[in-house]
């Protein structure tokens, strides 16, 4: 059982670096979410695995679940939704101000792919005859 916890707990920590690292704000969002899943789970799995224990301390009982690491899962529950909460917001008004989602205000160009103008076509815009036909010269 702890082999299996400990595997999901290091996926959400993989995946949540993974999307961290992408270039894409909402991808971002969603790999610090999966992040604070992550913390959340090694948190609680702190307090070790036990079933059908009362979580509360008493002299009589042989063992029971450690109220510690539920009270710690519970206040990063909390800090979680509100650091998310932020990052929308700010990256909200980031694209509102830059007009593209990408981490660095700007999209990547791509080698493989032809080349976008600011009028989206594929080809540079034409440039205007008023120039005359000697090149500009008067």
């Amino acid at each position: 059982m702890e082999l299996v916890v400990a595997s999901g707990i290091g996926l959400l920590f993989a995946a949540g670096t993974y999307l961290l690292l992408r270039g894409r704000t909402f991808t971002v969002v969603i790999g610090l979410t999966m992040l604070a899943y992550g913390v959340n789970a090694l948190l609680f799995a702190m307090g070790r695995l036990h079933t059908d224990m009362p979580p509360v301390l008493s002299l009589d009982l042989p063992a029971y679940a450690d109220p510690l690491p539920q009270a710690l899962v519970l206040t990063a529950i909390v800090i979680a939704f509100g650091m998310t909460a932020f990052v929308v917001v700010l990256i909200l008004r980031s694209f509102l101000e830059v007009g593209s989602d990408h981490v660095d205000g700007s999209e990547p160009v791509d080698p493989g792919s032809p080349r976008s103008y600011p009028d989206g076509s594929p080809r540079p815009p034409i440039k205007s005859a008023s120039r005359g036909a000697a090149g500009g010269r008067s």
